[in-house]
């Protein structure tokens, strides 16, 4: 399943990125997220509690940022399972700016999901996943209003 879109901030690259890079602020605005505890540079273990359609689930799984070149790209790692499937993606955010002091996160990646999970059905995960980025960009532009 590819995932993209495109999310305006106001701030500056360096502000988002110090938010897009921020634990506590991935913890806040993940949608479903219970915890996030640092394992190594970089990674994290988490535990969500999602809900698709019908089925409901925890999920247990890592986090990883890589590749960074601050404050314009970072690469996303997330592999989870729990007994209802498993989720496993990679995704590219980079920033660019759009004007003074607006800046915008372009995300592309792709995920794969199986299990009972993936039984709902490809468009049915594909507005879910939408619903839930959507969510966690609206959170962090709130974050950012809040820091300054």
């Amino acid at each position: 399943m590819k995932i993209t879109g495109r999310y305006s901030f106001p701030g500056s690259t360096k502000q988002v990125w110090d938010l897009l890079t921020d634990v506590k602020a991935l913890q806040n605005c993940t949608p479903g997220c219970k915890g996030m505890e640092e394992i190594g540079p970089d990674e994290y273990k988490a535990t969500m509690e999602i809900g698709v359609g019908p089925i409901n689930g925890s999920f247990s799984g890592k986090i990883r940022m890589a590749d960074k070149e601050e404050p314009n790209r970072y690469k996303l790692y997330v592999e989870g399972s729990g007994m209802v499937g498993f989720v496993k993606g990679e995704g590219l955010l980079e920033l660019q700016v759009e004007e003074a002091d607006k800046t915008a996160v372009l995300v592309s990646g792709d995920a794969q999901v199986g299990g009972l999970v993936a039984g709902v059905g490809q468009r049915l995960l594909e507005g879910v996943s939408k619903q839930f980025i959507g969510q966690f960009f609206k959170c962090m532009a709130s974050q950012l209003a809040e820091r300054k």
